[in-house]
């Protein structure tokens, strides 16, 4: 036995029945000849499963078998996000066999999410869908993924980063508007002095802190790496007072864990106390990195301290340094002859940018 097509108003729709088990789905085109590709597909993907393979789950079935052979061995937020895709972005693809599926019907479902939605968030709508096409390719439920969809070009903003210069003051400002959470404190410090995850400050512990070498070791990481961490003195300083032989070293004024998110409200706070706007708890990992970089320290040993698999994922959390550019600048001009002996910065600070020296070339 065969497909059969047949039309419900201008849609095709297509049924067949294999071993008593009765198919019958839409094709979602209206042009005869892609309906045919769209029910010869279906229909050997059918007889495939008939013959003892593996059933071919349709785009929102294949989310569902995705979380729940990842949601033990990923990171609570990671699924959270894949899940969002799978329960509330898939269009018109949820219920069509990801043998089904093509280059036209993701492009027009990537064509609405995109009216609702920013280009990177379209991007990452595209990269969900393209994972758990992936990992039915691995499996063998599918021999390769039937659709081919290049993500978005999107504008690269300069994200927030702390300036050095305002540390001390930014730190102030967060712990007034932390007042009596100790935690809150000692997480922001982890993560812009040793570059953790907030995620990671909410199960960091005092035994895993090495006083004589100076180093931390996370126990539970989003890639369950384990590498030693260098804390910076000032911030060995800051603990020292507050060491434990053992415990949670971030909990709130009762004992307990805190929630994610629980450092928005007072990075906000400070933000505003001191016009740093854009800072957020992954920020301050991005500045830990950026700053590292600034120092002169190689991007392959950025790479392990962020306790990353890939080198690109750390170049994407390194921001240019458009000061050291300016300095750089007048540096240049001074050999050139120019005559212009102070930094913008130091100029700035003393108030000698004069309307003559704005005029020189």
């Amino acid at each position: 036995m065969k497909y059969q097509l047949f039309r419900v108003g201008q849609i095709w729709h297509y049924r067949f029945q294999i071993h008593g088990v009765r198919v019958q789905r839409s094709t979602r085109e209206s042009v005869k000849y892609r309906a045919e590709e769209v029910a010869s597909r279906a229909f050997e993907h059918a007889k495939l499963w008939a013959r003892g393979h593996e059933p071919v789950p349709t785009l929102r079935e294949l989310f569902v078998q995705w979380i729940t052979a990842h949601e033990p061995i990923v990171s609570s937020a990671h699924i959270k996000s894949i899940s969002t895709v799978g329960r509330l972005h898939l269009y018109t693809l949820g219920d069509v066999s990801i043998a089904g599926l093509d280059t036209a019907m993701i492009e027009g479902a990537r064509l609405q999410h995109l009216e609702t939605h920013s280009r990177a968030s379209v991007n990452h709508w595209l990269k969900s869908i393209q994972l758990v096409c992936n990992w039915a390719v691995r499996r063998g439920v599918i021999p390769r993924v039937p659709w081919s969809v290049k993500t978005l070009k999107v504008q690269k903003r300069p994200r927030s980063i702390l300036p050095v210069s305002a540390t001390a003051t930014w730190l102030r400002a967060l712990d007034a508007a932390a007042g009596n959470q100790l935690g809150v404190k000692i997480a922001v410090r982890l993560m812009l002095g040793a570059g953790l995850r907030e995620s990671e400050t909410r199960t960091s512990r005092w035994e895993w802190l090495d006083w004589e070498r100076h180093a931390y070791t996370p126990g539970i990481t989003k890639g369950r790496e384990a590498d030693p961490v260098p804390l910076p003195p000032w911030l060995i300083e800051y603990l020292m007072p507050l060491r434990k032989i053992e415990g949670l070293m971030v909990t709130s004024s009762r004992g307990r864990s805190y929630g994610a998110g629980f450092t928005r409200k007072q990075i906000e706070a400070a933000n505003t106390q001191c016009g740093t706007p854009g800072l957020t708890p992954h920020r301050l990992r991005g500045t830990f990195a950026t700053q590292l970089s600034e120092q002169g320290v190689p991007v392959q040993t950025i790479k392990r301290v962020m306790r990353h698999k890939d080198v690109r994922t750390t170049m994407f959390y390194l921001e240019a340094n458009l000061g050291a550019v300016a300095d750089a600048q007048v540096r240049l001009g001074e050999k050139m002859g120019f005559g212009v002996h102070a930094t913008p910065n130091e100029r700035r600070e003393t108030g000698e940018v004069t309307r003559e020296t704005r005029d020189k070339p």
